[in-house]
Order: C-alpha cells, then sequence, then structure tokens
C-alpha cells in the first residue's frame, strides 16, 4: 500500500525524531525512540496504524539498544530487529505481552555489514543485504524460528532496494560494479536469478529510488543528463526516461518516498510525494507526471521527514511525534479524478502504454510477470551513442536528447535498438519462463 523511506542522520535530534519505518500494507510502524533529552538511551516502538487514531507501544528489552540497530515492523504486528553484536549481526522478533517486551531468537548472521531492505509487499519476512569481498549477499529472514537463509550471491556492492510487485517476486537492487551503478532485478522464485534492469547509457550511473507496482511508475536518478538528476518512467513501457526541469530545484534537494496506489494503467496520474530540503527548512512536495510543477506545501510540527504513506483512496498520511503527541497522523486529502498533460480528462485519455521502460523490450502487466516462449533473459545492453548536457526542458533518451514539451503523449518510440545480450535462465519447473523488465536503452541521437 505505501512505499516508506528512513531518515538521515540529521533528523535523530530529541527523543521524537528518529527514523520510521512503516510496513508495506499501511498497518503498523516501527521506530527507536527516547525517553526524553536526559535519557540519551534507545528502545524500539512500535506504532499501530490501522485502527481509527494511532497508538504506539514501546518494545524495551533488557538492555537499551544501540542507535545503529535496524526496524523492521511485520504484516502480523511483530518487530523485527537488527542488532551488531561484535562480528556478527542478531536478528529476533519483539512482540507486546502484557506489561513486558517478548523476543523470539532468529539467529545471526556473520558479516561486516548488513542491512535491511523495505518491508516485503507481503509483511511476513524480511530481506537483508551483506556485501563483503567484491560481491553482496542477499539474505531472506523468514518471520518465524527458520532462521537466515542465504538466497543468492550478486557480484558488486548492491544497496538500495525496491520491490517490483504485489507478489514480493521482483526485487531492484543498486549495484555498482566496475566503477559504475546500475539498477539489477532479482528474482526470488528462481533462486535469486539476476539480471540488468536499468542502464540509460553504459557510462551513465543510474539508480531507482521508487517503484509502484500497478502503475509502474518509476523515480530514478542518474548523471545520463551530464549531472545527477531526478526523472521518472514506465516499467514496461518503450517511452524514454524523462528528467523534469521542476524536480531540481535550485535551492532545495528533493528526495521522492511515496507515491499513490491503485492507479492502474494511468502512471502519469499518481501522485508522488518529496521530502523538500532546504536552507530554511523540510517541506512537502507533490507533484505528477503530468504536471510541470512541484507544489510546495508546508509541513506538520513533527514530522518524522522522509515517511509517509497512501491509503488507497488517495489520502497522503504523514506520521508525526512531538511532546505534546508523540504518535500522530497528519492527513492530507489528494484529488483522484483522472488528469492528463493539460489537466482533467477521461479515464481512456488518461491511460498510457504499460508493458516496457524504454527498458527495452516487454512485460506482460499483471504482476510484471507472464508466460513467454523464448525463455530468455536479457542480459547487459550492446553499445550505446554518447550523451550530451541536457538543456532546461529536454528529456534524455538513449544515445540522444529529445524536446521536453510536456505532453508525454506526444513522446514517439525509439525508433532503434541496439541488440542486447542474451542468456539462458536456469529453468525450474516449478516457475515457468516469464517475460522480463530488461534494460534501459538509448534511440539514435536526433531521433523523435
Amino acid at each position: 500500500m505505501t512505499i516508506c523511506a528512513t531518515e538521515d542522520a540529521t533528523a535523530l535530534d530529541g527523543p521524537h525524531r528518529a527514523a520510521l519505518t512503516i510496513a508495506a500494507d499501511g498497518s503498523y510502524a516501527a521506530r527507536l525512540a527516547r525517553h526524553d533529552d536526559a535519557d540519551r538511551s534507545w528502545f524500539p516502538e512500535r506504532w499501530t496504524l490501522s485502527g481509527p487514531e494511532p497508538y504506539a507501544v514501546p518494545l524495551p528489552g533488557s538492555q537499551p539498544e544501540e542507535p545503529d540497530s535496524e526496524l523492521l515492523p511485520l504484516a502480523d504486528g511483530r518487530v523485527l530487529i537488527l542488532r551488531r553484536v561484535a562480528d556478527r549481526f542478531a536478528l529476533s522478533l519483539l512482540y507486546p505481552t502484557g506489561p513486558g517486551t517478548g523476543e523470539l531468537l532468529l539467529g545471526t548472521v556473520e558479516a561486516a555489514e548488513l542491512t535491511l531492505l523495505p518491508p516485503t509487499p507481503g509483511g511476513t519476512d524480511a530481506y537483508a543485504l551483506a556485501p563483503a569481498g567484491g560481491h553482496t549477499a542477499l539474505w531472506r529472514v523468514p518471520g518465524d524460528a527458520g532462521g537466515p537463509e542465504r538466497i543468492v550471491e550478486i557480484p558488486g556492492r548492491c544497496t538500495g532496494g525496491a520491490w517490483l510487485d504485489r507478489g514480493g517476486r521482483l526485487l531492484a537492487l543498486d549495484r555498482e560494479l566496475n566503477g559504475r551503478t546500475k539498477t539489477v532485478l532479482v528474482d526470488l522464485a528462481r533462486g535469486g536469478e539476476t539480471g540488468l534492469l536499468l542502464q540509460i547509457t553504459e557510462e551513465s550511473n543510474d539508480r531507482l529510488l521508487l517503484a509502484d507496482p500497478d502503475s509502474g511508475l518509476l523515480l530514478v536518478r542518474s548523471d545520463a543528463p551530464g549531472h545527477d538528476r531526478l526523472g521518472w518512467g514506465v516499467l514496461g513501457s518503450s517511452l524514454p526516461v524523462r528528467f523534469p526541469e521542476c524536480l531540481r530545484p535550485a535551492d532545495a534537494a528533493v528526495t521522492p518516498f511515496a507515491v499513490q496506489p491503485g492507479q492502474m494503467l494511468a502512471p502519469e496520474s499518481c501522485a508522488v510525494a518529496f521530502r523538500v530540503d532546504a536552507a530554511h527548512g523540510t517541506r512537502l512536495g507533490i507533484w505528477r507526471p503530468w504536471d510541470r510543477r512541484l507544489r510546495q506545501l508546508p509541513v506538520p510540527d513533527g514530522w518524522l521527514a522522509g515517511a509517509g504513506l497512501w491509503t488507497a483512496d488517495g489520502e497522503l498520511l504523514l506520521p508525526c511525534a512531538t511532546d505534546a503527541e508523540p504518535c500522530g497522523l497528519a492527513r492530507m486529502a489528494i484529488p483522484l479524478e483522472p488528469v492528463g498533460p493539460r489537466g482533467p480528462v477521461g479515464p481512456v485519455e488518461a491511460r498510457m502504454p504499460v508493458g516496457s521502460v524504454g527498458l527495452a523490450g516487454s512485460v506482460e502487466r499483471a504482476g510484471l510477470v507472464g508466460p513467454t516462449g523464448s525463455g530468455r533473459l536479457v542480459g547487459s545492453a550492446g553499445p550505446v551513442g554518447a550523451v550530451r548536457t541536457v538543456a532546461a526542458g529536454e528529456a534524455v533518451r538513449g544515445g540522444g536528447i529529445v524536446p521536453d514539451a510536456g505532453d508525454a503523449t506526444n513522446h514517439s518510440t525509439a525508433s532503434a535498438q541496439p541488440k542486447a545480450a542474451v542468456t539462458e535462465p536456469r529453468h525450474s519447473p516449478a516457475h515457468p519462463h516469464m517475460r522480463r523488465p530488461v534494460p534501459l536503452q538509448q534511440a539514435p541521437l536526433g531521433s523523435r
């Protein structure tokens, strides 16, 4: 239902400013909290968000927590905690037991570094990344006493993490390899099979920031335009990634943290919420792909900046914590009428093709997966053209630049695509061959 984001370290000033992680279905959230400024010790706190009013339940252990411990709420109300213990990491499930806190030990992972990924769509288990020695191990942490399970080793250093489907099968990770960062796709139903997902040019650093499984809308960050910029594309579309001028305000840094759900076949009408950090403070940004403006709004008192969720009916919920109200939700209604590049339109005109994201190739939009006759997995792309600096109001398109006329429906499909290398995936009888997202390519220079 929602995509959450954690805060940066600057937000940990005071007893109510710790980062909050929200479950994918919006039912629960969790964070480390402190009693007051005088008490510098940390304890886990679970928020219940699914009732008529939010409320918090403290889950203190037998000793204070370290500030670098990570929390992740599960859909059943338990909270996964990741603690560093000497040269390894310990994983446990916390839950309220009357006046105290119950704890179920799940086991340990021996690693120099281990980081929890965003909550899974199903909310019953968790995944973590352990980069070391030129590769990254992907671990699954089941929501029972089964213990951590090593899924796959991926070459390179992986960070980030975004779920591309509602079933928790397709995971996107940003991978740094050979001095370049690209987004790769990990298919968990096929033993962690990995392939390239996002590549605007061979030389660019391309990261996936946010993904909406319903509409296929992707928010990316890339230096393909000549410097680091925010852009958007559609998973399964042959249209190019665009880099709107309004998403790079001169005096602020913008970070997307939530996408409006339920906008099937209408990625351009999806509202995206941004954290906007400027010298004068933090504001809330609201933007839709069809709109060439980033609306900036004042934030509620005590907003845990960078955390929030959309409801299915278009209400944006922002968790807040103040001395007077340590557990609260500010609510903002967002219009849901179908919209297009020039304003409200009918539902047919508001739609656009969904199938492959300039991510050349095709994906069947039924949870992003479906049968295919080829049984092939597209791997790394062939040679592409050079990229020049993008002027204001232009969009990057494979190997070249396309003017951004403000009407996304005027974009033309890339007229030529470089051939991509293919490799045969490991076949599993239990999981049929599927169409897969494939890398974003560039069209010939100057093509429309």
